[in-house]
């Protein structure tokens, strides 16, 4: 088990909360911002919506190389990859 599962999803979610509005960047250097609203997730620079269950079924596999590692198993994977691996979300946990 690696710590973002230990940690489970409530409290990455919270981390993701707390930094709404914040700077984002892809791994390509794309920057994005996000809004919340209850459990769905909202990138700035796209018109769909990232629900917290998609971000959870990343959890037991991080640290990840890139998003092309979850192209298959959730929807978003960069904007996933990129905030899940950001060391304001990732505080060191993996």
């Amino acid at each position: 088990m690696n710590g973002a599962t230990k940690l489970g999803i409530d409290v990455i979610w919270k981390r993701i909360e707390a930094h709404e509005s914040g700077d984002f960047e892809t791994k390509r250097g794309e920057p994005f911002t996000y809004k919340i609203s209850e459990n769905v997730l909202y990138p700035s620079r796209t018109d769909f919506q990232l629900h917290k269950n998609e971000f959870e079924k990343v959890l037991p596999l991080l640290p990840l190389s890139g998003p092309g590692e979850i192209n298959e198993l959730v929807f978003g994977p960069s904007y996933i990859w990129a905030i899940l691996h950001d060391r304001r979300i990732r505080q060191n946990d993996w």
